[in-house]
């Protein structure tokens, strides 16, 4: 009899703890049906993929947003439709993806650098996006000097050209426009390009100017070019070279630490092939976009149908 009664409470008790936790656990089931009532599906994925605490989301939200983000086009100043076309698709990338600044890499008045050209050239095509204070930061190409050396173009203040050859900073990325032609005061201007990079503290480097380095289209390798500005840019740790003079796009792989750029289809194109260094080139109207991260700098290829042909990565360390 004892023994019965001991086994009667045994069976009891875990009844009991059974039952308990039983309710327990439709409670639970109860305040998630209710929750799942008050809060959308797409609510409660975003609240389920969110960590737990601020400190965790603040970094990769972070390096998600570019600390600079601009355009780079060249050989743009014919005024016709090639010109309007490569336009709109940045008016169009610009209002997706807001940006502040343009690099026009030389060419920037056909044929002849004629100043009386510019409203055709310049202020009519980009017209919407300097209306919404996107600047323009430009070089000289060999058709601007045509006309009174270029002097002229200096002068404007759409161009926002101080000088042949100047630098510019914003945020952590440091620009440096040089004078390409075969009439500049390359040893001055050399002299000055190896000070400003030496005392630079920027973390990224960018040198524009209007000549190829590396090209497989019309032009080829620049072999002038080649002995004097690579040796400086590896030095210094500069990441990017962008130019025009060659109308097609091109990317390279690094050399030596640079990754060279070509987007000269800013108005026109002519064929391009490939050649060892090429990452991506194409014969198609467009222009690049560069974001710049803390960590990388992204480089897209977009044409006028505003999609994205090509897309490369630059790490941080690669010079």
């Amino acid at each position: 009899m004892n023994v019965n009664r001991r086994r009667f409470l045994a069976l009891l008790s875990v009844s009991g703890l059974g039952i308990a936790a039983f309710w327990k656990l439709l409670r639970s089931q109860a305040a998630q049906r209710q929750v799942s009532t008050l809060v959308p599906p797409s609510t409660q994925a975003a609240v389920a993929s969110t960590p737990k605490n601020r400190s965790e989301a603040s970094p990769s939200a972070a390096k998600d947003t570019p600390l600079l983000r601009f355009i780079a086009v060249a050989d743009t100043g014919t005024g016709g439709e090639g010109q309007y076309a490569v336009a709109k698709a940045m008016t169009h990338y610009h209002a997706q993806n807001p940006l502040s600044l343009v690099v026009l890499a030389g060419d920037n008045i056909y044929n002849n650098g004629e100043m009386e050209k510019i409203s055709q050239v310049f202020e009519q095509p980009y017209k919407a996006l300097l209306k919404q204070g996107v600047k323009f930061q430009a070089c000289l190409g060999n058709h601007d000097i045509r006309t009174a050396n270029g002097t002229d173009q200096l002068q404007y203040a759409g161009f926002n050209m101080p000088s042949r050859y100047y630098t510019f900073q914003q945020n952590s990325v440091q620009f440096f426009a040089l004078d390409t032609n075969y009439n500049a005061e390359w040893q001055k201007q050399l002299s000055w390009l190896n000070q400003e990079l030496s005392r630079s503290t920027a973390t990224w480097k960018i040198v524009f100017g209007h000549h190829q380095l590396y090209s497989s289209g019309h032009y080829g390798v620049n072999t002038e070019l080649v002995k004097v500005l690579p040796p400086l840019f590896q030095k210094y740790g500069v990441q990017l070279y962008i130019n025009g003079h060659d109308h097609h796009y091109e990317r390279s792989i690094a050399i030596k630490g640079t990754t060279y750029l070509i987007c000269g289809s800013g108005a026109g194109t002519r064929p391009v092939g490939k050649s060892s260094w090429t990452a991506y080139s194409a014969e198609r109207l467009g222009f690049a976009a560069i974001d710049v991260y803390g960590d990388r700098m992204i480089i897209k290829g977009i044409g006028t149908n505003n999609s994205i042909f090509d897309t490369g990565t630059i790490p941080l360390k690669s010079a």
